[in-house]
């Protein structure tokens, strides 16, 4: 065979992995802000979405495309194990390296290299010169000036001071310092983000169904330790003989038809604990592993949770990241935690799919739903305890930890009663009781976009212009503006820009989206939005905008901004586009 056509013969194997399509405009997004800004991006992915498959397709761009020198940096060794996996099946032709202590290796002179931060932490200048540093699981890196992730850059850079860095997290934020991206980071602007329910609705992730444990914990007495529960009052309050006994009686009735199930406790002790109680009242066996669970123990223990032979596993801290069961249908939170960040990735080990895995069910014993929100939609201003509306609330029939906004439990049908019926409030109440009647909320915008929009059910009807709103950490609501159409959806598409903007209304929604990017319109600064009850969408119906931008430069034209294909929806509805 000529090299050439060994050549194709090993790009041909490379491409029998395809990318999904979120995937493949997270990559794209990351060329678009490598090439056009001097700041390092960040893509937020949610668990089980394929983060791994994405970096191995940034290697191997960067290695064949323009013949750079990548570094992928990982905490955990089974993260490294992983990402290591999959830049081999997507990236055969691609020369990897791993250097981790704890894999025995130690390799240098690579085009690419998977490397633990523990052990290579000291080691950039060894590595040579590096173009690219990508760091999974980024929410890892601290904002604080130390730390070994720092140190290997500042490193890194000695050798070469043009190293771009890459970041993927599920959870762009840390407790005590907030986002990760912030001019001040190594991190400084989300290039790229899709969310649970997005990603769940397109059916890349497992749906979620949660249930509150029967007996209730009050964590009030609780204090709080750089932004955390103190851990040893954590585990003296979950350790109660009551309380296990309950939470395990409740995880072996709700797992009868279950295949596997993960359970995280509140410490060493109380996890020992409930191990014990399951097999002495229960008749279950169930594995047991932490932080001091020798190697050789650890790996025997997850590999027959993985195989099936062992049905449940309980943990304390070790397997949050970095561990992949895609056949996870239960998990069961018996500890409390204030960090949001914690919390999703504790649920997110029962987010990926499975041949006969229907759903994950959520065992909440610790109230985390019900402080930080569903998992889809995590509120994370948590530093406040108790103020403000609760995020969810507990169906008092079924005991399902739905959102707060529910009327009526949507597992098993309990109508809830108004707010506060029991006392006159001095504001009525603005929920709609009856078909028609409408809810409305103003919301602050943290982020505006702005994209040409094709309907897939009709690819002849008219383009429009997708506005997204982003609100809080992974809310998004959305409008689209006619400049495509006629008639009044066209006027109502000139009123809009006209309160935006000084510039000429535009003729079509490409031209739109094109001078939206280059900065031509006001910011949005807050959106109301209405929900009708019986209606399955909510509609942005006013907006509160800020300063309209000065005239962009005639003179030199629009400043170049990120081509977006034609169509591009990300698995929106076509029920939820109002035309």
């Amino acid at each position: 065979m000529s090299v050439g056509a060994a050549k194709a013969a090993l790009t041909d194997s490379m491409m029998q992995i395809t990318l999904r399509e979120y995937q493949k405009a997270a990559v794209d997004a990351v060329w678009a802000h490598l090439r056009e800004l001097d700041t390092n991006p960040a893509v937020v992915l949610p668990t089980g979405a394929g983060k791994s498959l994405v970096i191995a397709q940034i290697v191997h761009d960067a290695v064949h495309e323009w013949h750079g020198r990548v570094v992928i940096l990982a905490h955990v060794k089974e993260l490294l194990e992983q990402t290591a996996e999959k830049i081999r099946a997507l990236a055969p032709d691609v020369p990897l390296g791993l250097f981790s202590a704890g894999l025995k290796r130690r390799d240098l002179n690579y085009s690419a290299t998977v490397a633990g931060i523990q052990s290579i932490c000291k080691k950039a200048c060894d590595l040579g010169s590096v173009d690219l540093i990508i760091i999974d699981e980024a929410h890892m890196v601290p904002a604080e000036d130390d730390g070994m992730y720092r140190q290997f850059i500042a490193d890194a850079k000695v050798v070469n001071p043009h190293v771009r860095i890459i970041g993927l997290t599920a959870t762009p934020y840390r407790l005590k310092s907030g986002p990760i991206c912030a001019a001040e980071n190594i991190l400084n602007h989300i290039c790229f983000e899709v969310g649970v329910r997005e990603l769940i609705v397109q059916g890349f992730l497992s749906p979620l169904k949660t249930k509150a444990g029967l007996q209730k914990i009050s964590t009030d007495d609780l204090h709080v330790r750089a932004g955390e529960f103190v851990a040893s009052e954590v585990e003296d309050l979950m350790d109660k003989d009551g309380l296990v006994e309950g939470a395990c009686a409740e995880i072996v009735e709700h797992t009868k038809d279950r295949a596997a199930t993960l359970i995280f406790a509140s410490g060493i002790r109380h996890g020992q604990h409930i191990v014990e109680v399951l097999k002495a009242k229960h008749g279950v066996e169930c594995g047991f592993v932490c932080g001091d669970t020798p190697a050789g123990v650890r790996a025997a223990i997850l590999g027959r949770f993985r195989s099936g032979e062992l049905k449940y596993l309980c943990n304390m801290n070790v397997l949050t990241t970095g561990f992949d069961a895609p056949h996870i249908d239960c998990v069961a939170l018996v500890r409390p935690t204030m960090s949001p960040g914690l919390y999703y990735q504790m649920v997110g080990r029962g987010f990926r799919l499975h041949p006969g895995k229907a759903d994950c069910l959520v065992l909440d014993f610790g109230g985390n739903v019900l402080r930080h929100g569903p998992v889809d939609a995590v509120r994370i201003d948590t530093f406040d305890r108790g103020e403000g509306e609760a995020p969810a609330k507990e169906c008092p029939q079924c005991q399902a930890l739905i959102a707060a906004g529910y009327q009526t439990c949507p597992q098993c049908g309990h109508q809830f009663p108004e707010p506060n019926k029991q006392r006159h409030e001095a504001q009525a109440s603005t929920e709609g009781i009856l078909s028609g009647q409408a809810t409305r909320e103003e919301h602050h915008v943290s982020e505006t976009t702005y994209h040409v929009h094709m309907k897939r059910s009709d690819p002849s009807a008219p383009l429009t212009m997708r506005v997204e709103y982003r609100v809080g950490f992974n809310r998004y609501f959305r409008e689209w503006v006619c400049f495509d159409h006629s008639g009044y959806a066209r006027t109502k598409a000139e009123a809009w820009w006209r309160a935006r903007s000084v510039e000429a209304v535009p003729g079509g929604t490409e031209e739109a989206v094109e001078m939206a990017k280059a900065g031509a319109l006001a910011p949005t600064l807050h959106i109301t939005v209405e929900k009708k009850a019986g209606d399955q969408f909510e509609r942005v119906v006013a907006h509160r905008l800020g300063d309209k931008p000065p005239r962009l430069d005639s003179e030199e034209g629009l400043p170049e901004v990120p081509a977006e294909p034609v169509g591009m929806t990300y698995g929106i509805p076509d029920e939820e586009i109002p035309f």
